[in-house]
């Protein structure tokens, strides 16, 4: 969302989650974001040093719309450290790919809209990038906090 190339490796040493979706989603995204950044925020007001270490990202799977300045504004609503990655066609096909994430944009729609179908899963990978858990965003922040409480040191 600043326009800065990123990758994987950039985020080594910390803990990370991971959600694919997209900004003009009408209900599934902002209501996993909201769950899943309000349980951040609660790890870290319980865990100030601990919550520090989770790099939370949101990955677009709608190159055609979500531009940087729109993941800005999007990601602004969840969590101030939510940071909103896009890329072309090509790099979010193979960044999906290595997530076993998926997507499919739909038909246009009268006035130009389109939905996108896509994995809404949080994944929550380790300092090493490695996977860990899948954080219960359908249960609520108190879930995902206490998920958290689970594997992050």
């Amino acid at each position: 969302e600043k326009g800065d190339e990123v990758s994987w490796s950039d985020f080594d040493g910390q803990y990370r989650t991971v959600y694919f979706g997209y900004t003009y989603c009408p209900d599934v995204c902002p209501v996993d974001n909201q769950r899943a950044m309000a349980g951040l925020k609660a790890f870290e007001q319980a865990h100030p040093d601990l919550g520090a270490k989770i790099q939370p990202l949101f990955i677009s799977v709608d190159p055609g719309r979500d531009t940087p300045a729109v993941l800005d504004e999007f990601t602004a609503n969840f969590h101030p450290r939510l940071l909103g990655l896009t890329g072309t066609k090509a790099q979010i096909d193979e960044v999906t790919g290595k997530f076993a994430a998926t997507y499919s944009i739909g038909d246009k729609q009268e006035g130009g809209g389109y939905l996108v179908g896509h994995t809404n899963i949080t994944y929550l990978f380790g300092p090493e990038g490695e996977p860990l858990a899948i954080l219960p965003t359908d249960e609520g922040a108190e879930a995902v906090a206490a998920e958290l409480e689970k594997w992050v040191h």
